[in-house]
């Protein structure tokens, strides 16, 4: 029993690496793309944009669905759609067809990995065993990261673009048959307790009218009139949503989640720390190709001392640790970490040295992101009922993408804006991009400071004494 545990927990990770890897791997292959199908650079955008769009926009109704109809089946057709939809981008021969195939390809995403944590959570109810599912789940993530970068490159350049998708077809249909065979069935709470139509429909054109009007904003301005008029729509449909819930018999989102301090502080201290963490990323990349002069396989390796001590720690030493010291006090060890990583980054020099001022600092980021990340989804999941873990896991996967969403509009305005400002001083283009991106990453120091003094405000009370507690009945048990 315990061995069929695992190896679900593994079916589960494979076909979460599948999105992880997809939404990387393309970043690397856009000049490609760009040139093979004549692409402009804001039409380019909406090859990630699509995705992005329906992928946050289902996220919370895809939870909620497993909740209803049965977790393994919503797996299972999210598997199947994100599969179906990368061999047509693959075959896409135009733009329509390659931004519309990426649109289904982020439903089948959303659908997919919304349920995941949930899952996981019913197979490792016992905290301890708990702690190491989600190190080795955070451990799939940042590898994840990695592998996309660097198969990005050599794929693009050995073969073409299209191999890119076209790989996720074996692997997709292997961890599909593996899914069904070995997956437990389980059936939901019936689609009746939780059939409501039209809170559904507001809360999905919400969500994707707001992560719209948030990766448009880079086009536009976060301050400009189409900007704000779309965000306005979207926060009034949400206002809407929370209404209809209100009153609703049979809400799809129940209010009463919220009631839980730990489940609405977690989820804020997500979507704030996924936008500094998202957001450096995205800058960084910037900032290796345009002022260091990197090319794409030289960025995916650069980034590798974060992947490599952010899965070392959370398949290894992040489980124990929380097990020792509650996950709260993980929690702020990981985003103390971070914080110093990112200072030394933005105080950093225009020419860096990798060996010199890089590569410490990666590592320290990828330490503070595997001692967070766990930490922070088991603190998120721990007040979940059963029958609301599905939406819980949808929540908290939708506020780390909109807040991913967001930090990148808000990071890359910032930082058009100090770069646009240094030029206009005579500063040299170098100079003044580098001023940019660092800027961009002080400012996500300062974001997850913040994290910071909510995680110590809200979620401190309980949390360890909870976790030590649960941990000592777990053995009483056994």
């Amino acid at each position: 029993m315990k061995n069929s545990r695992w190896l679900s927990l593994m079916i589960l990770c494979t076909g979460f690496l599948l999105i992880v890897v997809d939404m990387t791997i393309v970043n690397v292959a856009l000049p490609s793309i760009q040139k093979d199908l004549g692409f402009t650079q804001s039409g380019l955008a909406w090859v990630i944009n699509a995705y992005l769009i329906a992928f946050g926009g289902l996220l919370l109704l895809a939870g909620r669905l497993g909740d209803l109809i049965g977790r393994k089946r919503v797996f299972l057709i999210g598997l199947g759609i994100f599969t179906a939809a990368s061999v047509l981008c693959g075959l896409s021969f135009n733009q329509p067809m390659l931004i519309a195939a990426r649109f289904i390809q982020g439903i089948g995403g959303a659908v997919s990995s919304a349920v995941i944590l949930a899952m996981i959570v019913t197979l490792f109810p016992k905290p301890d065993e708990q702690a190491k599912a989600f190190g080795v789940f955070s451990f799939i993530a940042s590898a994840g990261a990695a592998v996309g970068l660097l198969a990005g490159g050599l794929i693009t350049q050995a073969v073409s673009w299209h191999w890119i998708f076209f790989v996720n077809l074996p692997i997709g249909v292997v961890t599909a048959v593996l899914s069904a065979r070995f997956l437990a069935a389980d059936r939901g709470i019936g689609i009746g307790k939780g059939a409501d139509v039209l809170g559904a429909v507001l809360v999905t054109v919400a969500l994707m009218l707001g992560v719209y009007t948030i990766v448009q904003s880079s086009d536009y301005g976060l301050g400009s009139r189409r900007t704000l008029g779309l965000g306005a729509m979207a926060i009034a449909l949400l206002v809407g949503f929370v209404v209809r819930q209100a009153m609703a018999r049979n809400p799809i989102l129940p209010l009463r989640i919220f009631a839980s301090r730990k489940i609405s502080a977690a989820n804020v201290v997500q979507a704030l720390m996924s936008s500094a963490f998202l957001g450096f990323f995205f800058v960084a990349s910037l900032d290796l190709q345009r002022v260091l002069g990197y090319g794409p396989m030289a960025i995916g390796l650069a980034f590798l001392p974060v992947a490599v001590v952010m899965g070392l720690f959370s398949i290894r030493f992040s489980a124990q640790l929380i097990n020792r010291f509650g996950p709260f006090a993980v929690l702020v060890a990981g985003q103390v970490v971070i914080v110093a990583a990112l200072a030394v980054l933005g105080f950093g020099p225009t020419y860096a040295n990798y060996a010199i001022h890089l590569i410490v600092p990666l590592a320290l980021l990828g330490l503070g992101g595997g001692l967070s990340f766990p930490s922070m989804t088991i603190i998120a999941m721990s007040d979940a009922q059963p029958s609301d873990a599905g939406l819980a896991s949808g929540l908290l996967n939708t506020t780390g993408q909109v807040g991913g969403a967001l930090g990148l509009a808000v990071l890359a305005t910032l930082a058009g804006a100090r770069t646009l400002s240094l030029l206009h001083d005579g500063a040299g283009t170098a100079a003044a991009l580098a001023g940019g991106y660092h800027l961009a990453w002080l400012v996500g120091a300062g974001t997850v400071i913040v994290t910071l003094a909510l995680t110590i405000s809200l979620l401190r009370a309980g949390t360890a004494t909870e976790m030590a507690v649960d941990l000592c009945e777990g053995e009483a048990v056994a």
